[in-house]
């Protein structure tokens, strides 16, 4: 069935206000999603009448913190699918698990001569720790290049793929630039034939699409919650021989079973990678996020998104001094970024806001992808279940208005 859009609105209390006196139109779900009423219910139940440190306390509002911590990770792992739930842990953000695998499994597995793969459309936070990885062991770091029409140029992979010297391929399951959507249980079945792991950046996708650790292929995977209409705070799966495998990537309290003068003892999974006190309001708030969106049904969250993508770049290519970037309609998640012809992206933005329109402008934390297109910046239109087709025709106005005001600058005489 279709979205009932006005209704989900409802449901968030931001949508109330007004931007500049005019209805809040919120394209910027791919860097964070807004928060329904039951999230922010969800957590302020926890701060006023549950709230207790976890696990260690005895008496009843820790061991209610426990159970809806725990409980919370339960249902992470149903919703990618993941077998054990020993091999969920809480991070602050898919940053920090990235990170975490790169430090915690890449100072162990990496070394010079060896060959990390990512692609062009990696967010700096599945490229930065790679980069990184690849300076400090003397390893290479190389890429599956994008073509013109923003898909990934798979005709490479089987030579980067150098069995015994490629460790690890690091992908996007979702441009946040192109809205691309790389073909990743193939380039993970690809890369586990020449005996690298495989590493998943969910951050982008969890939110629009059903995702299956088992069926994709993943060895690791990290999605953040405060684009799940949830708060701040992460998500890293990881199959549990690998995370037996690794050290620790944080030193502290919970995370150890015993601790002596000389030497500690490591806790089981997942404790060992969460160490000190976690947010524990934070992630029992994701919890009730996965809910609203399991209620809503992630499958029908695509299929709206399949109707809106479509119609919003026929709309844009009505602009003809606008460039969308990236794949067609159908080949893409829901985002679309794209350039205005003499008009900076940040102008874009300006003019955008005092029409109440909330657009992202830069490189989105995406710089090679932008320089890949010869491109410093764009601006960028995201949606979500909140916004409909009003939505897009609210923002094509509003372009038309950006063009004609810098037609009428580059005109007057100076």
């Amino acid at each position: 069935m279709p979205l009932d859009v006005p209704a989900i609105r409802s449901q968030f209390p931001i949508f109330q206000r007004e931007i500049n006196g005019k209805r809040l139109v919120y394209l910027d779900s791919a860097a964070s999603a807004q928060k329904p009423q039951v999230v922010i219910d969800a957590m302020v139940e926890v701060w006023s009448h549950s709230y207790a440190n976890v696990h260690r306390g005895l008496y009843s509002l820790a061991e209610e913190a426990t159970l809806a911590y725990e409980g919370a990770r339960a249902k992470f792992a149903r919703f990618i699918n993941a077998t054990d739930v020993g091999e969920i842990i809480h991070v602050r953000n898919a940053t920090e698990g990235i990170n975490l695998v790169a430090y915690s499994w890449g100072e162990e597995h990496i070394h010079e001569g060896d060959r990390i793969v990512i692609t062009e459309l990696e967010h700096h936070a599945n490229l930065v720790p790679w980069q990184q990885l690849a300076k400090r062991k003397g390893a290479e770091l190389a890429y599956i290049p994008v073509t013109d029409d923003g898909s990934l140029d798979l005709t490479v992979l089987p030579d980067l793929l150098e069995e015994g010297r490629t460790k690890v391929v690091a992908c996007s399951v979702m441009s946040n630039v192109l809205g691309t959507l790389p073909p990743v249980s193939e380039i993970a079945a690809m890369a586990h034939a020449a005996g690298a792991l495989v590493v998943m950046d969910g951050a982008q996708a969890a939110p629009h699409m059903p995702l299956d650790v088992q069926t994709l292929g993943a060895d690791f995977m990290a999605f953040s919650g405060h684009k799940l209409c949830g708060p701040g705070v992460g998500v890293l799966w990881g199959r549990r021989e690998l995370l037996e495998s690794m050290p620790p990537f944080l030193y502290g309290g919970d995370m150890i079973v015993t601790v002596k003068r000389d030497d500690s003892k490591w806790n089981v999974l997942p404790h060992k990678f969460e160490a000190g006190t976690p947010p524990i309001a934070e992630v029992v708030g994701l919890g009730a996020a996965i809910d609203y969106l399991t209620a809503i049904g992630i499958s029908n969250i695509q299929q709206h998104e399949r109707r809106i993508i479509p119609y919003a770049m026929a709309r844009l290519r009505e602009i003809p001094e606008i460039r969308v970037l990236g794949p067609a309609p159908s080949e893409r998640g829901a985002v679309v970024s794209f350039i205005m012809d003499g008009v900076h992206p940040h102008d874009i933005a300006s003019v955008l806001d005092e029409e109440g329109i909330c657009v992202r402008a830069g490189h989105h934390c995406a710089q090679p992808i932008h320089d890949r297109f010869c491109v410093p910046a764009s601006a960028r239109a995201s949606f979500y279940i909140y916004n409909d087709e009003e939505d897009v025709d609210a923002l094509v106005a509003a372009l038309r208005k950006t063009v004609s005001l810098f037609a009428r600058r580059q005109s007057t005489p100076r």
